[in-house]
């Protein structure tokens, strides 16, 4: 009986060790390929399409390439984006590709990096305020910004039309820029009267300034951003409509930063009786509202084709990885220096031409909507 219990004890003593062994080695490497990460990436946020449709890409974008990445999302929170980056450097990432949520917040989270020997490319937003920036990847800000003004230039009729000014999030610096490419176009037809500012103090005073001080620009901003949130757009579109007469409704037009924010102000707008028409901008071209554009709840929506711009800054990372110096096209000044930065153009979208740019270049399918013709 003794000898048959040790025998049974060996034996299970043998498949333990066995077990021990093999999950040690399982985690062994388990570290070993996490730790391989050659392209860090990190995001601003999970809560917006067009932030997951670029994880994808991403992924898409390095499928055929023997260099590995990890796609990690900060919810806009800088402090998550600055535990995101230490993460990745702990798995020895070479590259980082960082959208921040907070432009010059992220200047710390990236100075980490660039100690590390990391090249830092920053992904459509601009990290300001340090000289830690090796690239920049991005569509024209200015463009899209002239592009949305020029858009309700050319399709206004007559004078004193009320115009309604929203931009994006202080803390980012593409709100700036596409905020001071639609001054520039604006500005005139507001100083002749085609145009009468609704419901910025700050830009009504001043209307007679073609360029415009960071300062200034700060101040109109600071009046009228939306965070580049919905539900804070609604809110400030709600108490805009509340606090002005009939001579600032009708037929108005609408400077919106974005669609996700178009689409809430158009709902309030067009909720409003009083409100007879009204023409109003979009950027990113998201499913949604090119649905609204079909339905002509939006009008118009630039486009800025994300599947460019990934494979810009995924190019530009092989090319660094690679040991080659990237191509680019211009720079930016971040406050600190003179970032080299790769631009990619972009196409206004409206109802006469959605199909041609969105449909045929299968961007999207055409099953994904309604009322296409």
């Amino acid at each position: 009986m003794r000898k048959n219990l040790k025998g049974v004890l060996f034996l299970v003593m043998l498949m333990v060790f066995a077990l021990v062994t093999a999950g040690c080695s399982d985690d062994s490497e388990g570290a070993s390929s996490s730790s391989s990460v050659d392209v860090g990436i990190v995001l601003p946020t999970k809560d917006e399409p067009r932030w997951v449709q670029d994880e994808q890409r991403f992924k898409d974008a390095l499928a055929d390439s023997d260099y590995s990445t990890e796609i990690l999302f900060s919810q806009g929170s800088s402090a998550k984006e600055k535990e995101n980056v230490e993460s990745l450097l702990n798995k020895g990432i070479k590259v980082l590709i960082i959208t921040p949520h907070d432009g010059p917040a992220a200047a710390a989270a990236v100075e980490a990096a660039k100690k590390e020997g990391v090249t830092i490319i920053a992904y459509d937003r601009l990290i300001t305020d340090t000289d830690a920036v090796d690239y920049y990847v991005t569509f024209d800000s200015l463009a899209v910004g002239a592009a949305q003004a020029q858009y309700l230039v050319d399709n206004v009729q007559g004078q004193d039309i009320p115009l309604y000014l929203y931009a994006g999030a202080s803390s980012d610096n593409n709100a700036f820029l596409f905020f001071e490419g639609a001054w520039k176009v604006l500005q005139p037809k507001i100083a002749d009267g085609t145009f009468k500012v609704a419901n910025s103090s700050e830009a009504e005073a001043l209307k007679d300034s073609s360029d415009l001080s960071r300062e200034q620009l700060s101040k109109i901003i600071g009046q009228v951003t939306t965070n580049w949130d919905p539900n804070e757009s609604k809110n400030k579109a709600q108490t805009h409509l509340t606090s002005v007469g009939e001579d600032m409704k009708g037929d108005v037009a609408v400077l919106a930063p974005n669609d996700g924010t178009a689409r809430s102000i158009a709902d309030v707008f067009a909720s409003d009786s009083a409100v007879s028409s009204y023409l109003i901008t979009g950027q990113d071209a998201e499913k949604a509202s090119i649905q609204y554009i079909i339905d002509e709840k939006q009008s118009m929506t630039v486009f800025k084709d994300v599947r460019s711009l990934v494979t810009d800054a995924m190019g530009m990372a092989i090319e660094v990885l690679d040991g080659n110096t990237p191509e680019t096209t211009g720079t930016y000044d971040n406050g600190s220096v003179e970032v080299k930065a790769k631009q990619t153009p972009v196409i206004v979208v409206d109802q006469e031409n959605v199909k041609a740019e969105l449909i045929d270049s299968e961007y999207y399918e055409a099953s994904e909507f309604t009322g296409l013709e």
